[in-house]
């Protein structure tokens, strides 16, 4: 069953799904904004992937100096970056392009060395929806995500749910979706990734030991817009979730 982690009157509780919200494990059944919703697992390493749907690379091929990459373009992400379900990520004062990534992130199970394709999904526990936002303005002078652009605090949201792997049989056949303030700005499909999922865990695995409640970030799909202080961004996955995040300024983050 898809669960979730959540704050509820100064205390930490698992959720699941209700028709009127969620259900704490106490029993108690409350509305969606009567708590403060959390990632829905403990996280580890957060890795995640630059380019991986090929409309994107396109979409972006006025910026790129770098050609086509036999390897994923993959980085590290800070634990500070991330925030729950509901939750408010800040567009730093002065920026000319802050953009939203509705992406697929995969949840580790269990350890994963040297894994090969065949194998991989095999390793993985389960899945959730991340918005990974992006300041265009703090790119390098080529594509790397470097730290201004992806490890901002609260720049990543992730959630609601956590879907265990049992209820997703095929992860390269999913619809990805983004709303701002309700209209329909980013549609794509898992199955145009450039590296797939047990390619992804494959590659990482053969130089990294994955862990369980590591995540990858799998990246996002052609149609990011620049959003501004006030939006309301919504990022879903058929058959994964909806994850809903609003635009902020410096002053609610008191800077």
């Amino acid at each position: 069953m898809r669960s979730a982690r959540v704050a509820c009157a100064g205390a930490l509780h698992g959720a699941t799904p209700h028709p009127q919200g969620l259900r704490l494990d106490d029993g108690r059944v409350l509305a969606e904004d009567a708590v403060v919703w959390l990632p829905p697992f403990e996280v580890g390493t957060i890795v995640a992937l630059g380019l991986n749907y090929a409309a994107h690379v396109a979409e972006l091929a006025r910026e790129l100096t770098v050609g086509a990459q036999d390897e994923p373009l993959a980085f590290f992400k800070g634990p500070n970056a991330l925030v729950g379900h509901r939750g408010v990520t800040r567009r730093p004062a002065g920026v000319q392009c802050m953009h939203y990534e509705c992406e697929l992130a995969v949840v580790i199970g269990r350890r994963a060395r040297r894994v090969r394709r065949a194998d991989a999904l095999a390793h993985v526990a389960g899945y959730t929806v991340c918005n990974d936002y992006a300041v265009r303005d703090y790119l390098e002078n080529w594509y790397r995500p470097n730290l201004r652009v992806k490890s901002r605090d609260g720049a990543t949201a992730l959630g609601p749910w956590f879907v265990p792997a049992a209820e997703v049989p095929n992860p390269q056949a999913l619809t990805l979706r983004t709303l701002v303030n309700g209209r329909v700005t980013q549609q794509g499909s898992t199955a145009n990734m450039v590296h797939d999922v047990a390619a992804l865990i494959e590659y990482l695995s053969g130089f990294m030991t994955l862990d369980s409640g590591d995540v990858i970030l799998t990246g996002t799909p052609e149609g990011v817009v620049d959003v501004q202080v006030g939006d309301e961004v919504v990022t879903e996955i058929d058959g994964i979730g909806r994850l809903v995040n609003t635009i902020v300024g410096d002053d609610a983050y008191g800077r």
